[in-house]
């Protein structure tokens, strides 16, 4: 199971933190990252994080974006710093197994991941 949490309304320039817990799931190579989609817009791989503790982000959010694991190794954050209204979407929290990788892997493979209920984040000006 994947439960993701944290989202919410931000003002242009603002910061929410994003958190997803896995349990249940059980591999030894894996790919915890964080997708979204917007209204309208292609879904799009945001960051990533894999059981060596690479880490990728998408080009839109490098620099403002931190994808880190908890202590408990089950949980992952999604640092989001100064926050643009094209950063509003829905983000999915998502686990893929049989491989570590980054962001690209996990768009090229999301329909054979385990996927989040998803939660909003919505940037006013």
């Amino acid at each position: 199971q994947v439960a993701d949490f944290g989202g919410g309304p931000v003002q242009v320039g603002g910061s929410l933190r994003l958190s997803c817990v896995v349990s249940g799931i059980t591999y030894d190579d894996y790919i915890i990252g964080w997708m979204r989609q917007a209204p309208e817009k292609d879904r799009e791989g945001v960051a990533a994080i894999d059981n060596y503790d690479a880490i990728t982000y998408a080009d839109a959010v490098q620099g403002r974006f931190t994808i880190s694991k908890g202590t408990d190794k089950n949980t992952v954050h999604l640092e989001m710093n100064n926050l643009k209204l094209e950063d509003t979407a829905m983000y999915y929290c998502v686990v893929l197994g049989g491989a570590p990788g980054g962001v690209k892997r996990l768009v090229d493979f999301d329909e054979y991941a385990s996927w989040g209920q998803g939660t909003q984040v919505t940037v006013s000006s």
